[in-house]
């Protein structure tokens, strides 16, 4: 029988693939490999993360942007726009810097402990 040089069988060769064991799975594998699922873990980090600044933003346009109709309404007394800024504002944004620092820690300790299988 004449071998059809269509149907002609190559040898492929290189670093062979070591095979996952099943229980040895671990979410940073998935994430080391780049797979879909590890993709999808460090989305969920970047998506907390987003949704803390977001929020942090949020309060501050609340908290600043009416500022100018306050300071306009009032033009006449200079010591209402310092003792605002002075405390009415830096004290909030201390909070809330403090608030988010501790949001963003705790997003990141709860992805090391999913990451780490603990």
């Amino acid at each position: 029988m004449p071998q059809d040089p269509a149907e002609r069988r190559e040898v492929v060769t290189g670093v062979p693939r070591q095979a996952r064991r099943v229980g040895g799975y671990r979410p940073r594998t998935e994430i080391d490999e780049q797979t879909t699922l590890g993709h999808t873990y460090v989305r969920s980090l970047m998506r907390s993360q987003l949704l803390t600044g977001l929020a942090v933003f949020a309060v501050l346009v609340l908290l600043v942007g009416p500022l100018p109709l306050v300071f306009a309404a009032r033009r006449d007394d200079p010591g209402l726009v310092w003792g605002v800024l002075g405390f009415g504002v830096y004290a909030p944004f201390v909070l809330l810097g403090r608030w988010y620092v501790r949001r963003a820690e705790r997003n990141e300790r709860d992805f090391a402990r999913l990451v780490e299988d603990r």
